[in-house]
């Protein structure tokens, strides 16, 4: 990648240019009664224009044929609460991947870590039903634990996710307890495939209702997949962001993506990408031309300013926090002049920001 993906008028883009100020109360803490009759911000990026609609309105944007690409990855319940052997002390585990379906290995962060040492057993459930132990440290946070179960595989995974909860963000979490309802509120309508640790934000206000409207419109839908983990809420600790690295996601993109992505764009048609995942996917399988291409593997693709997009031209987003990786995406694409203003504009208007905040649709 050259550096006209990362410069500016000259300069590097820096993690400073990236921050507005956003209180508390600005965050959504539910999601709207109504999924789709969140409010939808419209930006015109080739204009900066903005309009204000209800999110149920955006296929009014598209006509028959037009493409939306989807993240069908389904949010599990990966954070576990549980009590060390001996001590009894509390602990908090967030499961992020499993790593032998065998031999029951995950890879974990553990909290608080400095009491966790290899050889320690963890219990999990009322009657400490689920045993694990650790076995390796990887980092000052992450362990790698075996889980002590005998039975089916599917049979321990229904018992481990029985005794998990939403893993909501820790900055959502830290402004309201997590509730029952909280997981299948944090799932997208189309989510099927189990691996993420986060949902795709801006998904989250499809509904059965209006994905039959797309339908009756001749609207097109296709999907790919990305398992996402923490890596997009991870703090950004180095103000010249050609020097941050990202996490890596799986991601998945299949024959049948590939056909209805190139048609579409063969045909001249608007292919809309439907959050920041979307757009991590695409631009990490897209060959020369800007086709789409098959891709069943790891991406570690950050994007910022001035990234030169070349499958979608157009997107769906939510309101991000300050500094996040989410946050500099969405400027790369509809510009970030536009899209800061943007965020002033939505500030002023009342917009609900976070992951069940508000949309944003960036069009030509």
């Amino acid at each position: 990648m050259n550096d006209e993906n990362f410069i500016i008028g000259g300069q590097h883009m820096k993690l400073s240019q990236f921050n507005y100020e956003l209180t508390d109360d600005r965050i959504a803490l539910y999601p709207a009664t109504y999924r789709d009759e969140s409010r939808l911000l419209v930006l015109h990026k080739k204009t900066g224009e903005i309009e204000h609609r209800m999110f149920k309105d955006v296929i009014e944007y598209f006509d028959e044929k037009d493409l939306f690409v989807m993240n069908d990855s389904k949010v599990f319940p990966a954070r576990l609460y549980g009590n060390k052997e001996k001590t009894n002390a509390k602990i908090e585990v967030f499961l992020l991947r499993e790593l032998n379906e065998e031999f029951r290995l995950w890879d974990v962060l553990v909290d608080p870590a400095r009491k966790i040492r290899i050889g320690n057993k963890l219990y999990f459930g009322e009657d400490n039903s689920m045993v694990a132990e650790v076995i390796d440290n990887t980092t000052s946070r992450g362990r790698t634990l075996r889980f002590l179960y005998d039975g089916p595989h599917d049979e321990f995974k229904k018992a481990l996710y029985d005794l998990g909860v939403a893993p909501l963000p820790d900055d959502f979490r830290r402004l309201r307890k997590e509730e029952p309802e909280d997981l299948q509120n944090f799932q997208t309508y189309f989510a099927k495939k189990e691996g993420s640790v986060t949902a795709s934000f801006a998904g989250l206000h499809f509904t059965r209702e209006l994905m039959k409207r797309m339908e009756i419109k001749g609207i097109e839908t296709a999907f790919v997949t990305m398992h996402t983990g923490l890596g997009c809420f991870r703090e950004i600790d180095v103000e010249d962001l050609t020097k941050h690295k990202m996490d890596s996601d799986l991601i998945n993109v299949d024959t049948e993506a590939v056909q209805k992505v190139n048609k579409a764009k063969a045909e001249g048609r608007r292919v809309c990408a439907i959050g920041t995942s979307v757009q991590r996917v695409l631009e990490t399988a897209t060959l020369t031309g800007g086709m789409l291409k098959e891709f069943d593997g790891w991406t570690s693709k950050f994007i910022f300013p001035e990234h030169n997009f070349e499958v979608a031209n157009c997107m769906i987003a939510n309101f991000y926090a300050p500094y996040s990786t989410m946050l500099m995406l969405t400027t790369a694409f509809g510009g970030y002049d536009y899209v800061m203003n943007a965020y002033k504009v939505a500030l002023k208007e009342g917009y609900r920001f976070g992951l069940y905040g508000d949309a944003m649709l960036i069009i030509d």
